[in-house]
C-alpha cells in the first residue's frame, strides 16, 4: 500500500498535478476564446453552444479530447514563462 507522500512525490515534475479541468478550460477560454479553441481542438462542445459545464462534461467522458486540452494548456503555460 502507498501512502499520500509517495504519490505527491511521483508528482511533483508534472505541471498539471494540483490544476484541475475545470482550471484549465477556463484559463484557455479566456485566453484563446471558445472560437480559437474550437479551431485548434476541433469537438462539438467547443464549436457548437459551448460552455464550461458541457465542455467538462465531454472531457471528463473523452481521454483524447482532455489530452489535447491538457497540451494545449502546457503550451499556454510555457508561453507565459
Amino acid at each position: 500500500m502507498t501512502d499520500k507522500k509517495n504519490k505527491t512525490k511521483g508528482q511533483e515534475n508534472n505541471p498539471l498535478h494540483g490544476i484541475t479541468l475545470a482550471t484549465i478550460l477556463e484559463e484557455l477560454v479566456a485566453h484563446h476564446g471558445w472560437q480559437t479553441l474550437g479551431e485548434n481542438i476541433n469537438i462539438r462542445c467547443f464549436n457548437q453552444d459551448p460552455s464550461i459545464k458541457s465542455s467538462l462534461t465531454f472531457l471528463r467522458k473523452t481521454p483524447w479530447a482532455r489530452e489535447k486540452v491538457e497540451k494545449l494548456y502546457l503550451k499556454l503555460i510555457k508561453k507565459k514563462k
